[in-house]
């Protein structure tokens, strides 16, 4: 079966006029490049060149295969050229995770899609740890430590995860003033394995609660949202919750007491060749998330107020 290096060598020496010639084009020894070319016409059982002391001369099928030939030779070098521009240039396909799009939508996805309008940038939204290989995603923003020792992490920021209630539920449960309190409300919590709800929280003074599990999801979204109908108290990141702080839809409870830092991770598979468009975002996210604060502050004062 023949390659395309048999054609490219072939189509080389026919260029050149000479073996010789060919050889110091390709790289290669002479004495290898003849040899080759021997054995390329023993293998389809007809000659190729007609060898004279000061010149090449085709065979018919030699000019057959040649006219052939250029056609691969012209498919692989701009095989090539298309790589090579792919070294410096980003573009194509770039997927991106991310546990929740307000995090940077505008900001930095949407102008690195203006930026490089040769990349085709698919970000998909996700609380779920996703298996970049598998799922053939490139990238991923992920809250929480990241146990998969075989991806590279690039820590973006800190986050302060907090304990939050709707108005209507703490007005109709009450407030708890202490950690313990926290035993007789309904709480909203993760999974601590894969099966197995979290049953603590972490405290600020170190340590952690005991709390009762009333509501569990492993998609932090999905907790958000049970907190804001009033199924209970949810333990979150602050990020994630700015908006409905601020708009009043979720306040924070023992803020001072319950909580931890919570890292925000950018992940990768570790490749020693990466693609231009994954390198120029990871370093723009990186850049981005190195300058963003978090917008989501509680008020000086708190009361729950009835709803009108």
């Amino acid at each position: 079966m023949l390659k395309a290096d048999n054609l490219t060598e072939f189509a080389a020496v026919v260029d050149a006029g000479s073996i010789s010639e060919a050889a110091r084009a390709l790289d290669v020894g002479r004495t290898s490049l003849s040899r080759r070319l021997s054995h390329l016409e023993s293998r389809l059982g007809v000659r190729l060149l007609h060898r004279e002391t000061r010149r090449l001369t085709l065979t018919p099928a030699g000019e057959e295969l040649y006219r052939r030939a250029q056609r691969v030779v012209v498919d692989v070098d701009a095989a090539w050229e298309s790589v090579r521009k792919m070294d410096t240039i980003p573009r194509g396909p770039l997927r991106v995770s991310v546990p929740d799009a307000r995090l940077a939508a505008a900001d930095l996805f949407v102008t690195f899609a203006e930026d490089f309008p040769e990349v085709r940038l698919e970000v998909t939204m996700t609380y779920r740890h996703v298996d970049l290989i598998g799922e053939g995603i490139d990238v991923a923003i992920r809250f929480g430590t990241v146990a998969n020792e075989s991806l590279v992490t690039r820590k973006l920021s800190t986050t302060t995860s907090l304990l939050v209630a709707s108005p209507a539920y703490l007005l109709r449960r009450g407030i708890p003033s202490t950690p313990r309190q926290l035993a007789d409300q309904d709480c909203i919590v993760g999974f601590a394995g894969e099966r197995t709800p979290a049953l603590t929280w972490p405290l600020l003074s170190g340590g952690s609660i005991r709390i009762p599990a009333r509501f569990c999801a492993e998609d932090i979204g999905l907790r958000i949202a049970a907190a804001e109908r009033g199924l209970g108290i949810a333990l979150v990141p602050r990020a994630l919750i700015a908006e409905q702080i601020n708009a009043g839809q979720l306040r924070p409870v023992l803020e001072d007491e319950v909580g931890a830092e919570t890292p925000m991770n950018l992940v990768f598979v570790d490749r020693t060749l990466m693609p231009p468009a994954m390198r120029v975002f990871i370093d723009r996210a990186v850049r981005f998330f190195s300058k963003r604060v978090e917008t989501a502050r509680p008020p000086n004062s708190f009361e729950v107020v009835e709803p009108k």
